[in-house]
């Protein structure tokens, strides 16, 4: 299975607004992908609610998991995202 271990440049971590971004992104992927710490998970990365529930700060690491067609470019663009200070992102816009 396919993995990707990223930090998250997030100011605010995954928490509200970078969290709703990612999960709607990761929704939108063609497998189903999954996200871990090292504490906790893996919970799908599609649920809000469950990456609230990892309480992901800025600069931690997760790793993300997807498997079958479209797996390895899914988890590209996700760890690109998290790679990414959401919070700058959509305050710039």
């Amino acid at each position: 299975m396919p993995a990707r271990t990223v930090k998250v440049a997030s100011t605010s971590g995954l928490h509200a607004r970078p969290a709703a971004i990612f999960s709607q992104s990761a929704s939108e992927q063609p497998v189903a992908v999954t996200i871990e710490t090292a504490d906790a998970g893996p919970v799908k990365a599609s649920s809000i609610l469950m990456l609230l529930t990892l309480n992901v700060d800025h600069g931690d690491e997760v790793t993300l998991r997807a498997e079958g067609e479209g797996a390895e470019e899914a988890l590209e663009t996700l760890a690109s995202l998290l790679e990414t200070n959401l919070d700058k992102e959509f305050r710039d816009r």
